[in-house]
């Protein structure tokens, strides 16, 4: 589970990382970037891909987070922060979520 949790926080970095190279050197703020994803079929698709994303994650952190208001805290900015955010959750919580499964199926 160890290596699941540091591909987990290097993939966060890495994506992270990528935001702020991207945001630097792009020369357009975010509503312009935006503005041309959306006008492009297959970034409307890589949209509706990511916020299916989002979906999910959120409904696994509800599921395996004990803690509903640490839930809510990963929850909510999601759609803000992204994968980076789903990622760090995975890194901190993914070895006790995966133990309390294994309760629970036996």
């Amino acid at each position: 589970m160890t290596v699941f949790r540091i591909i987990a926080a290097l993939g966060a970095i890495a994506l992270a990382a990528a935001i702020v190279w991207a945001s630097m050197t792009a020369g357009q703020s975010l509503s312009e970037a935006v503005g041309w994803l959306v006008s492009e079929p297959w970034g409307v698709v890589s949209l509706i891909d990511l916020y299916l994303g989002f979906v999910l994650i959120a409904i696994l952190i509800w599921v395996f987070e004990p803690n509903k208001l640490i839930a809510l805290v990963f929850i909510l900015p999601l759609p803000i922060l992204g994968n980076v955010w789903s990622a760090v959750w995975v890194a901190w919580r993914l070895g006790q979520a995966l133990t309390r499964t294994q309760r629970t199926a036996d």
